[in-house]
């Protein structure tokens, strides 16, 4: 993978394009905030966040039955999708730089499936997402992540030329593992939490609170600003680490500070949504075919790109089968699948397996 951009980026068309994708975030959230079981017309929706940011009253938001189930129920539930999807989209990003390789994400090389062990064997253990302990689930599945990171570290550093091929089947062994501990936990566990741990796995963003969000944002906020302040450093490395480091750039501590922030952010989000896949797969292809390859640009879209079109994905997920719904991560399976295999079989030369 190389940097390759026919535009130099500019700060005018930074603010142009990441402007221009805040405005398009908030008309799909408010889209979003307006399907569902019970629908709630625009006006409306402007009116209740309005009188909710002006101080309204708790006694009158409870006495309004919409008021409390767009401030309380699909409000908390589509900003948790919008943090989820994005902060899934900049990992993505910043794993595809690292490894200089365009299918890193993620789901595909295990990450998501080490962050759930941590995870599973915290929720077997009784820690839950409840207020007193949400701050241990996160940490558990962090560690999880981070021993899936620390494996494939050291298989991308034990070969020269590390393929393509050898990422997948690296992804693969490490997605069969994990999974095949999780699948023991389950079988051991309570019976009553079973049922709950299998529709988590496959990825779903119901029941968040405000207190919820509020956690999730302090673990986000943390490994994005390390990505962030990395962009740069990230451009160099697409180039290769001998051109990155005749550069300046320190390779070995931009590498560590990046995978430490993917860590952090794939086990916040996997400990609150469970495994969603492919989203930090297609989005940062799709940001980099229509925006730059600059990952000064390329982070912020991408994060902006991957939450909209989770918050996109939840809503078919909750709607389509209304009263029913079904995991979001199946959405983001049919989707991100069929990409995956198109990625493979028609872009090899870009892919480096010709």
């Amino acid at each position: 993978m190389t940097v390759t951009s026919s535009r130099t980026l500019t700060r005018s068309r930074w603010w142009l394009w990441v402007s221009s994708a805040c405005v398009v975030t908030v008309v799909v959230l408010v889209g979003c905030l307006g399907i569902g079981t019970q629908s709630i017309s625009y006006s409306r929706i402007l009116a209740i966040v309005l009188d909710s940011v002006g101080g309204i009253s708790l006694e009158q938001s409870l006495s309004d039955p919409t008021s409390i189930i767009l401030l309380q129920v699909r409000m908390p539930r589509v900003l948790l999708a919008f943090l989820v999807g994005g902060s899934l989209a900049m990992v993505g990003v910043a794993l595809q730089a690292l490894l200089r390789n365009p299918l890193a994400d993620p789901f595909v090389i295990g990450i998501s499936s080490g962050a759930a062990l941590g995870a599973a064997i915290a929720l077997l253990f009784g820690v839950g997402i409840s207020v007193g302990s949400i701050s241990a689930l996160p940490v558990c599945a962090f560690t999880g992540a981070l021993l899936s990171l620390m494996i494939m570290y050291r298989i991308s550093s034990a070969q020269l030329g590390f393929s393509v091929y050898t990422l997948l089947l690296a992804g693969v062994v490490l997605n069969a593992i994990f999974s095949a501990f999780i699948m023991f936990l389950t079988s051991i566990a309570d019976p009553n939490r079973v049922f709950g741990m299998y529709a988590w796995l496959m990825g779903t963003l119901t029941g968040p609170d405000w207190s919820t969000l509020g956690m999730l944002m302090l673990y986000l906020g943390v490994g994005l600003f390390i990505l962030g302040m990395h962009a740069q450093s990230l451009n160099l490395l697409t180039l290769g680490e001998e051109t990155a480091r005749s550069l300046g750039v320190e390779v070995e501590r931009v590498k560590k500070a990046v995978f430490l922030a993917a860590a952090l952010l794939t086990g916040a989000v996997v400990s609150f949504s469970g495994i969603i896949g492919f989203v930090g797969l297609i989005i940062p292809h799709a940001v980099r075919l229509v925006v730059s390859a600059d990952h000064r640009l390329l982070l912020p879209m991408a994060g902006l790109m991957g939450g909209m079109f989770l918050m996109m994905a939840d809503t078919v997920a909750r709607t389509a089968l209304s009263p029913s719904e079904f995991p979001v991560g199946v959405i983001t399976a049919l989707v991100g699948g069929p990409i995956f295999l198109w990625l493979l079989t028609t872009r090899q030369t870009q892919l480096g397996m010709k």
